[in-house]
């Protein structure tokens, strides 16, 4: 079977009011799941997840072809023109690649790449993700040609956390909810009001396969009624899935068998994470390597928050660089001139040739790289009392050197799993309408927008007609088109499950901005908070950036010196306070042009391999 495989093995504190410590206990911490030693073989319902994960026969394309006659175990007639090439951002389009599933309709790799396209200038390895801005999908009458946002890798998106959400508006409580929606969904061609059609269509395909497919050919030959059943006992072990993946398809529904086709390529997405070792740390990239050759701590004690690690992380490595031989004073235990010394990488203890097998650069961890290091975990004022806040002084913008990244790209995951408002969706609508716009667009309130959901809120099938302005690409011709991100999504009625996670972060926030300001609850009340909603979108993980450019949910920065660049400024309109609704972290940042070669130095120390 040609394909591709990781050598992987599979925050914030919640703030809580005493009344609601029963509501919110379903949170929970769900254990890392430790890397082996060796490499073993994937468990039986990964692997036919991973089948399903490339099936191409769930969009409405196919439909249509059965519609016309076609038969389920047929191939397409003609394949979705969508899928013809892999649109490149760095390209022009006749100059795009042509696309591994030509001739074929939709399916979830359409999106989110590894190694197809491993040979080919200007694509390359991905970390399932894709090449695009904005990713191409199955042409509708609604116009719609691209996705709305940049396709997210999916590589450790479904590391364990106390509150868990996925896509960057919160949208999804579980991954099975995500896999769902993406399968009825716009990605695969589905309109908002062709849900059931969606999930009939699909249960047919379960239904009527018959294994003998190319695909299936892959992955042993077995028609999904039997896979899915799971007892005739010609099943190799490899595929057997357990019980509690398994459904009688000739008696299930179709809402069933959509369902377990969610569970098994969730089951395939979760174990997507990079190299652990088997204490739970990550190994694989040279800052990794410096943080063990050097016996830094690689992830927080037990109880430790992530922020508090970043900063004991710090404050070790600041020590243990400031030794000096001649100084022994400094070290008091030491009764010799052999003392501690700060180690460098100067090659990968991974590989035969000690470099990367998939990037170009050196696997180095030096000098600038640790200078990279201490921008990106400096932080400006941390003693100050939150409410009181602190500003950066004209001193320390002249100065810079002030990442303030940890407090949102907390390691070792580079991500607190939070959402806040960098001001992409603003760079991007006043690139298109002229500075100062964004601040003029007219935004209803809480009231407003939920009693005219047709006209303010996202389409879904209970409202498939929404006009979802607030959820859009900004155009020249749309002035009133941009994409708020979780402003769509918070205190949304069509999306129940997911109020508690988004509540439970943005009260949170509030609480600790404004305390002393609000008092209890009025602080936290849906109206009062929806505001704070407003172009905010979840902390992308900071991991194996080289292989998922361009960068930020709208896929506006080519490089990592451009997304530097645009926390400069944002950082600087933050103070002025003419970022609508900026996070308050970007207050503290103050870097300089000087800055840029070694943070981005120190962000490509996270690349790894994997294989």
């Amino acid at each position: 079977m040609n394909v591709h495989r990781f050598i992987m093995f599979s925050c914030a504190q919640v703030f809580c009011f005493a009344l609601l410590t029963s509501t919110l206990s379903f949170f929970i911490n769900v254990p890392l799941v430790l890397a082996q030693e060796t490499e073993e073989a994937d468990p039986p319902e990964v692997t036919n997840g991973e089948r399903l994960f490339l099936e191409t026969r769930f969009a409405q394309l196919f439909k249509i072809f059965l519609d016309d006659g076609g038969d389920v175990n047929d191939p397409l007639s003609q394949g979705d023109p969508a899928l013809d090439k892999v649109a490149n951002w760095q390209l022009p389009s006749d100059q795009y690649a042509d696309g591994p599933f030509a001739g074929q309709s939709m399916n979830c790799r359409s999106c989110h790449f590894v190694d197809e396209l491993l040979d080919i200038p200007n694509y390359g390895m991905n970390t399932y993700s894709d090449f695009a801005r904005r990713s191409p999908i199955p042409a509708r009458e609604d116009g719609k040609h691209t996705a709305v946002r940049n396709v997210p890798p999916l590589v450790n998106s479904a590391l364990p956390r106390q509150i868990f959400f996925l896509h960057a508006d919160g949208e999804f409580p579980t991954m099975v909810d995500l896999v769902k929606g993406t399968l009825t969904g716009r990605n695969y061609g589905w309109l908002s009001d062709e849900q059931e059609a969606a999930i009939s269509h699909i249960a047919r395909i379960i239904r009527e396969d018959s294994g003998t497919g190319d695909l299936a050919q892959e992955f042993g030959g077995l028609s999904y009624r039997v896979m899915f059943t799971g007892t005739d006992p010609s099943i190799p072990q490899e595929f057997l899935i357990p019980e509690d993946f398994r459904v009688e398809v000739s008696q299930a529904t179709d809402l069933q068998l959509v369902h377990a086709v969610s569970q098994l390529i969730a089951a395939y997405t979760d174990q997507l994470l990079f190299s652990q070792d088997g204490e739970g740390g990550f190994n694989l990239s040279p800052y990794d390597v410096f943080l063990e050759i050097n016996s830094f701590p690689r992830r927080p004690d037990k109880w430790e928050s992530p922020s508090s690690y970043a900063r004991r992380l710090l404050q070790q490595i600041n020590f243990l660089e400031s030794y000096d031989p001649q100084n022994y004073s400094r070290w008091p235990s030491t009764s010799s001139s052999d003392g501690p010394t700060l180690q460098f990488v100067e090659k990968n203890p991974h590989t035969a040739d000690g470099q990367f097998q998939f990037h170009e650069q050196p696997f180095t961890f030096g000098p600038e790289e640790l200078a990279g290091l201490k921008i990106f975990f400096t932080q400006q004022g941390r003693h100050k009392h939150r409410h009181k806040g602190h500003q950066i002084r004209p001193s320390d913008q002249a100065q810079g050197g002030i990442g303030n990244c940890i407090a949102c790209h907390t390691p070792p995951n580079f991500t607190d799993f939070r959402f806040h408002n960098t001001g992409i969706a603003q760079t991007e609508y006043e690139r298109i309408h002229g500075p100062g716009t964004f601040s003029m667009l007219e935004i209803p309130g809480f009231h407003q927008r939920n009693s005219n959901i047709e006209a303010y809120l996202p389409a879904t099938a209970k409202h498939p007609h929404a006009q979802e302005p607030f959820r859009a690409i900004p155009t020249p011709d749309n002035p009133q088109w941009t994409d708020l991100g979780i402003w769509n999504i918070f205190w949304n009625p069509d999306f129940p499950e997911s109020q508690l996670p988004i509540w439970s972060i943005l009260c949170e926030d509030a609480l600790n901005e404004h305390f002393g300001v609000f008092r209890g609850f009025q602080a936290c009340r849906p109206d009062r908070l929806l505001p704070r909603a407003i172009g905010a979108f979840k902390t992308p993980g900071l991991r194996d950036l080289s292989h998922s450019a361009p960068y930020s949910h709208a896929g506006i920065a080519d490089t990592l010196e451009d997304v530097i660049r645009g926390y400069i400024t944002n950082s600087d309109l933050a103070r002025k306070g003419l970022l609508r609704n900026g996070a308050s972290h970007l207050k503290n940042i103050a870097l300089i042009q000087e800055d840029i070669p070694a943070l981005t130095a120190f962000l490509r120390s996270l690349n790894e391999d994997y294989e």
